[in-house]
């Protein structure tokens, strides 16, 4: 598997620990280890030609200097080569210790560039590097050099995190699996570390049913009335409530599942998956800090990704935040039954147009999800009419498109409203289960008895005890009760983009799970989360959770104490914070106390703040109408 193993050394603590794992890597797979050392002597000659007229008069003349030069040169070439044979020497004892097979390297030059150099000439199948290096604080969460070298490479990169006792560290292998080639490949490989170290293996997958909502009620906030119509957000969430809140969940769950299928049938291996939903960095790193995995696996780029792409977004965070061992796998595998789907499965041309029409940033996923599901059912052409199956099979809401409207509202506030519909929710992971409590969860795995049962009359009491309930209405016209202590924890939360993004995961969480009152505990389980993870600090570097915390806090204060020549009654405020951050409550800021100055105004109340919001409205609509009326006179 691992026939040579590339490791770059520097006799820091990580690098060290790289070269340990590197040992036992290549005792358990039979591989041959090269160990390199870069040393810069050149850069070295430079700063001495650039410090020479510091030298005494006496060496000033030009032979002397000449003199001088060699010397240097000499002596500097000398000694750093000395230092590098030093550094691989620990390696080579090392590896004749345990009969392993060892070739030194010693190149000159830039570091990442030599390095990167030497593995793209080179037919090595791993590299393993140090996290960081001897140019490490305390601060430090990746070296430089790893990461230009990781983004530069193709060849499978271990980057090891943890310097204490290898074998004795504790923790299994998780696997991301997003559906993407690249992911399926780190899956082989970490059930062949796992199987050669005894340790479990696990597969975890995220999607997020949040984002678009968050953004949804972001931007309706600040658009016109003739923008919404023309945009019909109203519409544009109705789909993605039926596209993302069952869709996409089925189609990683059968991610999953196609993981679990590879780990049987080619491995042999049980493989335990996990499904969350959410930020897909963000999960996976929350998830790594409450399990303490041994070694993280991910895919170098993930199923968004283009082929020529360094390395993916989620990636790179999780690269940089996750408190273990990572493995980026750049390697390809394609699953038999997406294979014999492509070399089998025929579209006609109706599919194909109809394949067509979806975004091309959902293209790969429902393109793979109709390939399986025609698989499954042996179809060998693909045609419009498998194309609705297959939609239909991941999106059970479609059915209800050939509904009245009038009959689809009718029957879903029958649901909403009928007392004996139940929601199950497992305590362990979150998922919602509706009318039937589970035996165990198909997420997380958990006994039936962890979920807990919430219908409306439990809710309503729970909410009676909070103080009441009081009714709000979300941006695309649905209606959600809250507890009087549930929107006392939402106050927690600093004002503006922080407090509306939590809201609105809040509102998207319990429409997910078809409840309708929110209360304090189901709040706050959110409001925690948005608090903690406002930014990806870890766990095991203290100093940066308080620079954090006390940026927030920073930040909080400015919004809620900024300096103005004018007097802000509260509620104006309040309005103003309803504007987007940034530039656009920026420039609303200064349009408001520009009219106030020319109104002669000192106190900008609510009443002034709306009335100059709307005249800003206005002239948007003036643009956006004349916008819209050339653009209907192009296109008939």
């Amino acid at each position: 598997m691992f026939k040579k193993i590339y490791v770059p050394v520097d006799n820091s603590d990580h690098s060290d620990a790289s070269v340990n794992f590197a040992v036992e890597f290549a005792k358990k797979f039979g591989s041959q280890l090269i160990g390199s050392h870069v040393y810069a002597a050149k850069m070295h000659d430079v700063r001495f030609k650039q410090m020479e007229y510091t030298l005494p008069e006496e060496y000033q003349d030009e032979a002397e200097l000449e003199k001088q030069r060699r010397i240097h040169d000499t002596l500097i070439t000398m000694g750093l080569q000395l230092i590098s044979d030093s550094y691989l020497e620990v390696m080579k004892k090392k590896c004749a210790e345990n009969d392993i097979l060892f070739e030194a390297k010693m190149p000159e030059g830039k570091h990442f560039i030599k390095l990167v150099e030497d593995i793209q000439e080179s037919d090595y199948d791993l590299v393993i590097m140090g996290a960081l290096g001897m140019g490490a604080v305390k601060d430090s969460l990746l070296g430089g050099v790893v990461e230009r070298v990781a983004r530069r490479i193709q060849t499978d990169t271990l980057v090891v995190r943890n310097t204490e006792g290898f074998l004795d560290q504790p923790g299994h292998i998780l696997v991301g699996i997003d559906g993407s080639p690249e992911s399926f490949a780190g899956l082989k490989t970490a059930i062949r570390i796992g199987k050669a170290f005894d340790r479990q293996v696990e597969a975890i997958g995220v999607y997020d049913p949040y984002l678009h909502y968050v953004v949804f009620n972001s931007v309706v906030n600040v658009l016109t009335e003739r923008a919404s119509k023309t945009f019909r957000f109203k519409e544009q969430e109705q789909l993605h409530e039926e596209v993302i809140d069952t869709g996409l969940a089925k189609i990683y769950q059968s991610h999953l599942e196609i993981a679990r299928t590879i780990a049987k049938e080619d491995h042999g291996y049980n493989l335990k998956i996990t499904l969350l939903d959410g930020k897909a960095f963000e999960k996976i790193l929350q998830y790594t800090r409450k399990t303490q995995p041994w070694m993280l696996v991910l895919g170098r780029i993930g199923v968004h990704s283009e082929t020529n792409m360094d390395i993916g977004s989620n990636t790179e965070n999780l690269l940089r935040l996750a408190p273990c061992n990572v493995l980026l796998s750049s390697d390809r595998y394609v699953p038999k039954i997406d294979v014999k789907a492509e070399e089998t499965v025929v579209w006609t041309q109706e599919a194909m147009d109809r394949m067509a029409k979806a975004p091309p940033q959902i293209q790969g996923i429902a393109r793979t999800a109709v390939h399986r599901y025609a698989i499954e059912r042996g179809h060998s052409v693909i045609t419009e009419s498998v194309i609705e199956q297959a939609m239909e099979a991941f999106m059970p809401g479609r059915s209800a498109e050939r509904m009245t409207k009038v009959a689809k509202q009718i029957a879903t506030q029958t649901v909403l409203d009928s007392n004996a519909v139940k929601t199950f929710i497992c305590g362990d992971c979150g998922y919602a289960a509706r009318d039937q409590q589970p035996v165990k969860c198909p997420v997380c795995g958990v006994d039936g008895e962890q979920f807990q049962m919430v219908d409306k009359d439990s809710l309503q009491t729970i909410a009676h005890q909070e103080g009441g309930v009081s009714e709000e209405q979300t941006f695309d016209g649905h209606r959600l009760q809250w507890s009087d202590q549930a929107k006392k924890a939402l106050r927690n939360v600093p004002r503006g983009y922080m407090r509306r993004n939590v809201k609105a995961r809040i509102e998207k969480s319990a429409r997910t799970r078809k409840i309708g009152t929110i209360t304090n505990d189901f709040a706050m389980r959110i409001v925690n989360e948005g608090m903690n993870q406002a930014s990806a600090v870890r766990e095991d570097a203290p100093e940066l959770k308080e620079a954090a915390q006390s940026r927030e806090s920073s930040d909080a204060a400015q919004v809620e104490t900024f300096e103005s020549e004018f007097e802000w009654t509260p509620d104006a405020r309040e309005r103003l914070d309803l504007v987007p951050a940034g530039f656009m409550r920026n420039i609303t800021l200064s349009r408001v106390e520009q009219r106030a100055r020319e109104a002669k105004v000192k106190t900008i109340n609510l009443e002034f703040t709306a009335q100059v919001i709307e005249e800003g409205r206005s002239l948007d609509n003036e643009v956006l109408g004349t916008y819209y009326q050339q653009d209907q006179k192009q296109s008939p």
